[in-house]
């Protein structure tokens, strides 16, 4: 598996954002959708990663810089036909590696709160993130959970 840096121009990484974008707001509140689109992928606080076998697309995953000491998580998402092989595991310690490298102090996310997410969940959890409080702009109760990691 090799993991590199994306612009997110290339069609099969454009359809798997897009897949992730129509995924979330199947199984969350319109409210509750904070993925980040194609545009807010490519902003300058946001370092985007994909994962690939040869020419096949496994996953992707993004890191935000909220500012000099924290990061959060963003658009974590295995392909459909990855699903089981560590894709997510492997893209996880790469954002927590880089979170780390980058002096980061803290790393948080956001997910939502109804079964669907429950594998997102075990995942955090199994890396040593907890449950927190809203952070940043956040301010959803109702639907979100919200994890994170000291570094």
């Amino acid at each position: 598996m090799r993991i590199e840096v994306d612009d997110v121009s290339r069609p099969e990484v454009v359809a798997l954002v897009e897949y992730h974008l129509r995924s979330m707001h199947e199984i969350s509140p319109p409210d509750s959708v904070f993925a980040l689109d194609l545009s807010g992928l490519k902003h300058p606080s946001v370092t985007f990663w994909t994962a690939w076998d040869g020419d096949d697309l496994l996953g992707m995953g993004g890191l935000k810089q909220l500012d000099t000491e924290n990061g959060e998580i963003k658009s974590m998402r295995t392909a459909p036909t990855a699903l089981r092989r560590g894709v997510a595991r492997a893209m996880l310690d790469h954002i927590l590696s880089e979170a780390r490298a980058r002096g980061y102090r803290r790393l948080s996310l956001e997910t939502g709160s109804n079964a669907p997410f429950a594998p997102a969940w075990a995942l955090y959890e199994r890396a040593g993130f907890v449950p927190c409080s809203p952070f940043g702009s956040y301010i959803d109760i109702n639907f979100s959970r919200y994890f994170s990691i000291d570094l």
